[in-house]
């Protein structure tokens, strides 16, 4: 078997994917095959390929979509509704909307901890491209006792708080002001490689509500939830989610350029670097506590599109997302927001990793049948007792 060897800081032999960038201390159950390659990049690769040959089809969806997005419309101030955050994705998405012709609200979930870059970018696009923004401004008590609460459980994805507010918020905004197409910028050319048990269901608002009953204190009042009756709004309303960027030939350094040139977007140097949270979340939290290094999935998304080369990847790799200083004053400044002391934060950091199904999930046994619930905590304390853990269904508003 060919395969690749690096060595980590404390010299034990590592398997190195011979492809991407990924080893076997990111991922537990890594395999490769007689070259080298694994498990994840093959999937990937699969799934590109099958991408790259739906050129036309993509071409005759993207056109009917348009249409009927616009005929869905005609009588409304808006024809769709787009999230925007600062970030290429979402910004090149209503670029190129616009150019296509259509009449987007757009909606910004603020949860406090946008970067001063973000705003500004935010600004410039929504005031050269003449689009609508509605911004909502998330109740900071209620959204700091959320994300403390998502610390508190030792979960892999504290970034759902903010993703579910954010998918919440959208189509509470399509169904209040009647929109029929909520147009997405999740996509596979620049985020189609994640590996397992690096992230989770967006939209499993049992798992959020749980995981806040167990650690949070303030009750959500406000917080766009993403539940039951709002799931059933949406479908009876017949709103649907829309992921335009699959339907071109979407490349992230011919959309850096676009809206540079078109836009004045400018970059932040990292990923998702528009939120302070999230910046320092993969790039502190994650390596830290869960072993994971997300530059890692991103990068390998642009080697498998050719986009950029394993050796290039591996130079970014190299350089730290923080410096020790800048580490210092980002790391003080996330904990006196959250309201974590040195000592509390360590500790959380020290807790061992626990899975998101250890929590209640959609398809679970009191989510299905709600009379049972009297009996939640002698469940608990059986199962806890007994080592049982559950699998959750497959949301339907799962996102990559």
């Amino acid at each position: 078997m060919s395969t690749a060897t690096t060595f980590s800081e404390d010299r034990v032999a590592t398997t190195q994917c011979t492809r991407c960038v990924l080893t076997d201390e990111d991922i537990p159950d890594f395999q490769v095959d007689e070259a080298g390659v694994c498990s994840t990049c093959i999937g990937f690769a699969e799934r590109w390929g099958r991408h790259l040959k739906t050129r036309e089809s993509r071409e005759a969806k993207l056109e009917e979509a348009i249409r009927m997005v616009k005929e869905a419309g005609r009588d409304s101030r808006y024809d769709c509704v787009i999230g925007i955050s600062g970030g290429v994705d979402s910004t090149y998405l209503a670029w190129k909307i616009n150019q296509l012709g259509l009449r987007p609200i757009a909606v910004h979930f603020d949860n406090g901890w946008n970067s001063e870059l973000a705003v500004q970018n935010i600004q410039s696009l929504t005031s050269k491209l003449k689009i609508d923004l509605m911004t909502f401004v998330v109740d900071w008590p209620e959204f700091r006792d959320l994300q403390r609460a998502y610390f508190r459980a030792s979960v892999v994805d504290i970034e759902v708080p903010t993703d579910h507010g954010i998918y919440g918020t959208l189509f509470q905004t399509a169904v209040r002001h009647n929109v029929r197409y909520v147009l997405g910028g999740n996509n596979i050319a620049t985020e189609g490689f994640m590996p397992n048990g690096w992230h989770y269901q967006k939209c499993d608002h049992i798992n959020l509500l749980d995981i806040h009953r167990k650690f949070g204190t303030q009750p959500l009042k406000t917080y766009p939830l993403f539940d039951c009756r709002m799931k059933k709004s949406v479908a009876k309303r017949g709103v649907e989610l829309l992921e335009i960027l699959d339907l071109i030939e979407y490349s992230r350094e011919e959309a850096v350029s676009v809206i540079s040139g078109e836009l004045n977007w400018r970059d932040y140097g990292v990923k998702h670097g528009e939120s302070t949270f999230t910046k320092f979340y993969q790039g502190f939290v994650l390596p830290r506590k869960f072993g994971i290094d997300k530059r890692k999935a991103h990068l390998s998304t642009l080697i498998g599109t050719g986009e950029l080369t394993r050796e290039g990847a591996l130079e970014i790799l190299a350089k730290p997302v923080y410096s020790p200083s800048e580490l210092r004053v980002e790391r003080e400044y996330v904990l006196k927001k959250l309201g974590f002391t040195d000592a509390e934060f360590d500790t959380i950091m020290a807790t061992p990793p626990r899975p998101h199904r250890d929590y209640e999930t959609e398809g679970s046994l009191f989510y299905e049948h709600r009379w049972l619930l009297p009996a939640r905590p002698i469940w608990e304390k059986t199962r806890d007792l007994l080592g049982l853990r559950r699998r959750p269904r497959p949301n339907h508003f799962e996102i990559r």
